[in-house]
């Protein structure tokens, strides 16, 4: 049966996860500020959990109407036909974001829907008793200058949760955001990528994942694995075909560096849980010594620096928000520059809240993508290099 997704997403990344829906094969309906939706039936709630990269959430749409006021929304709600996903004992929690609405209250919102949905399920199951023993549902409304969408979270757990993060450092980067800065740059699984501030690994496991084509969510459970309305077998299915398209044959060239030993070791522990440790060389370095170029200008004496074509630089560089100083800072830029004016073939995609950096770099970006990396709001640079095979 076709239903309405919609795949929740940090502001700036719509268009990547627009990208993700259509490889998988389904419809847009609409793209709107943090959110996609399409439709799908549901296989695809399970693919969608299993390969959407740059997701936050998948939610399933279950209605959209007006509600100016409580009764309006009691009534409304009640005619959602609830029994179609949740079964007699299905235990469901519901949450509530208001923003310009006359209903303002959240937690009597929260009341509202909720005795809504109960009454409606024990008219149709002609029962006085919910147990809400069995699965978990968490029904989500939102309301925005009045409009009320009613929606079932399918995923639980965050998606960026992918169940490899065993070892953590300061100020982790998400991998939802990690996976949509390697898909943001040149970077191809025949090319040398390089994280020079790589922390716990995030960018260069989220890439080799990309390399070897696993799927993002296969190691981890979902909240709708144990809803009636999916069979069990279609996430056997995805999953068996998931792990028949690994690339386990994949030379990928990825190198992630950190001036701090705890964080390689970090690093080389996720990488292991994500399988893909045989991807990826980390080790300790400083970004200053690894990118200077020599006098001669045969430039920096690194492993990637010895390839035909240059490398992929992606990263999260300290911005001395969240961690790292400016003093820190100005040298990790003077190092690019240098890198850069000695290797014009070397591409840099940065993360970063700073705003010098083209200042610091002595050159305009090519382009700028305005991101959050979490609550802070950052400007993803992107300074191209010569692409391989043109002067």
């Amino acid at each position: 049966m076709k239903r309405e997704l919609i795949a929740t997403a940090a502001f700036g990344l719509e268009a990547v996860v627009r990208r993700e829906i259509e490889a998988l094969g389904y419809q847009i309906i609409k793209t709107e500020d943090g959110k996609v939706t399409y439709s799908a039936d549901e296989r695809g709630i399970v693919r969608s959990n299993l390969w959407l990269r740059c997701a936050d959430r998948v939610l399933l749409r279950a209605a959209e109407f007006d509600a100016p006021d409580f009764e309006s929304l009691f009534q409304q709600t009640k005619a959602v036909p609830w029994e179609e996903w949740i079964p007699a004992d299905g235990r469901f929690t519901v949450t509530c974001t208001t923003v310009r609405s006359k209903l303002h209250n959240e937690p009597a919102c929260q009341r509202t829907v909720k005795k809504a949905i109960v009454c409606r399920l024990q008219e149709f199951y002609v029962t006085d008793l919910l147990p809400e023993t069995g699965a978990e549902y968490t029904v989500k409304l939102t309301l925005l200058k009045d409009r009320a969408v009613l929606t079932i979270d399918t995923s639980g757990a965050g998606l960026h949760k992918r169940g490899y993060r065993v070892s953590d450092v300061a100020a982790p980067m998400k991998e939802t955001l990690a996976a949509a800065l390697v898909q943001l740059s040149f970077w191809k699984p025949d090319r040398v990528l390089v994280d020079p501030c790589c922390g716990s690994g995030t960018i260069p496991i989220e890439a080799a994942m990309i390399g070897m084509d696993i799927a993002p969510g296969l190691s981890r459970g979902f909240a709708s694995e144990g809803w009636d309305f999916i069979s069990p077998a279609l996430w056997k299915e995805e999953r068996q075909a998931a792990f028949k398209r690994i690339r386990t044959d994949a030379k990928l060239k990825i190198y992630g560096y950190d001036i701090d030993r705890k964080a390689v070791a970090s690093s080389r522990e996720n990488a292991a849980e994500a399988g893909v440790d045989d991807q990826i060389t980390f080790a300790r370095a400083d970004v200053c010594r690894l990118l200077a170029a020599k006098g001669d200008g045969k430039g920096a004496e690194a492993p990637f620096a010895k390839e035909a074509a240059g490398p992929v630089f992606v990263t999260n560089p300290p911005y001395a928000i969240r961690i790292g100083t400016g003093e820190e800072l100005e040298g990790i830029y003077r190092a690019f520059k240098e890198g850069l004016e000695a290797h014009p073939d070397w591409s840099l995609f940065a993360i970063t809240a700073d705003k010098e950096i083209e200042g610091a770099l002595g050159r305009k970006a090519d382009r700028r993508r305005k991101l959050y990396n979490g609550t802070i709001e950052t400007t993803y640079y992107q300074f191209h290099g010569i692409r391989p095979g043109r002067d």
